[in-house]
């Protein structure tokens, strides 16, 4: 035990805060940069899929980094990296200047994900009781700070550099308010892991569920409000349908130590993976958008600590590091979000929408059924 303590805890917290505060700022700013750079819709498509790109790149080697020379470096360079980049996505007046600038913004996003998960490991083993829920849910409530101060002050006819400029200032605030105890060493076992892993073992299973729920989280906030106003509700009702899942998923993480303290990674798992199936499969069978809508809320409820239990079991198996194992469940997992709009297109030009959320439905009760299974994977979530 390091008994790092309850400053630890909290510096976690702020930094999960100001990751999620800076990833959901830049969503107000996508109608501003296309206007800006004259691009269309495909060619934007390219441009944001750089973001993706940088921060693939990036989370492969920050469980080294976090290894060699522990957690506080890592977070802190790439959080204040982020904060300086972050406005360059507001002015950049050309479309590969902008692509420059959304990789950049990716990698260093991507870094601080990783590394702030490689703390929250090593901070919630030390407690010995489940925190992981907890720090995502700060995740989830700097989305809503940050999409919703940037969208207010543009509201407000603040200028988009202006604007962009206060958000990089308050995430910096934080990251700093957090640096002096963020971890500055990691533990000798990952200190001493070699310089190049390949997944393994239970860790490649942990990454493929990950990658599950996050296919099937950006599947909702890409095709929430499409699926709504196919069954019925306006377009300006559409986005109600991401809402009800953003609300329930950080309400169901804020509460979720407890849970998982209570239950077990394994029932979370099951019951979860349950919840959010059936969920799907009320959004595809729905006979009105509003039951549908309803659909919506059980998947956030249900999805809300799958990948924090996750990332436990990440830190309890014994096949990898856990720095190593928390980037490599981090770049499979990525890789559902990166490829989830591309493929639920194509399955639904093929043979249409609800076929696709019903794959999705497929797709978390896997999740469910790996509670069955003695892999750690299934058994993730700290324990009394």
């Amino acid at each position: 035990m390091n008994n790092y303590g309850l400053k630890q805890r909290v510096s976690t917290r702020l930094a999960f805060l100001a990751a999620g505060m800076a990833m959901s700022a830049w969503a107000p700013l996508v109608p501003f940069a296309q206007a800006r750079t004259g691009v269309e819709a495909a060619q934007l498509g390219l441009l944001l899929l750089c973001l993706g790109i940088g921060s693939l790149l990036a989370m492969p080697v920050t469980g080294l980094l976090a290894a060699r020379f522990g957690c506080r470096p890592v977070m802190l360079l790439s959080g204040l990296g982020c904060c300086a980049v972050f406005p360059f996505l507001a002015i950049a007046p050309s479309a590969p200047l902008l692509a420059l600038s959304l990789f950049l913004f990716g990698a260093t996003l991507g870094t601080l994900d990783v590394s702030m998960n490689v703390q929250a490991v090593l901070v919630e083993k030390d407690y010995g009781g489940a925190l992981m829920s907890g720090f995502h849910g700060m995740f989830s409530v700097g989305g809503i700070v940050g999409a919703g101060s940037m969208s207010l002050m543009l509201w407000q006819d603040v200028s988009i550099a202006a604007a962009s400029v206060v958000i990089a200032i308050a995430v910096a605030l934080v990251m700093l308010a957090a640096g002096p105890n963020l971890l500055r060493e990691a533990p000798a076992a990952d200190r001493d892991a070699p310089l190049l892993v390949v997944p393994r073992g239970a860790v490649v299973l942990i990454g493929v569920l990950c990658m599950f729920v996050f296919l099937a989280e950006g599947a909702v906030l890409d095709w929430s409000a499409v699926m709504l106003t196919n069954n019925g509700m306006s377009s300006a009702q559409g986005g109600l349908g991401y809402a009800a899942f953003a609300v329930a998923m950080t309400l169901g993480r804020l509460n979720g130590d407890k849970i998982v303290q209570r239950w077990g990674g394994r029932r979370i798992l099951l019951l979860g993976g349950l919840a959010a199936a059936v969920g799907f499969l009320i959004v595809v069978l729905a006979p009105s958008a509003w039951l549908a809508l309803a659909g919506f809320v059980l998947i956030g409820c249900g999805a809300s600590n799958i990948v924090p239990v996750l990332f436990t079991a990440a830190g309890n198996q014994n096949d990898m590091p856990a720095g190593l194992a928390v980037s490599a469940i981090s770049t499979i997992g990525y890789g559902g979000i990166l490829a989830g709009p591309g493929l639920i297109g194509f399955v639904a030009h093929a043979v249409g929408l609800q076929w696709a959320f019903a794959a999705l439905a497929c797709g978390m009760l896997l999740v469910a059924f790996s509670a069955s299974t003695n892999a750690p994977a299934a058994g993730g979530g700290a324990r009394p």
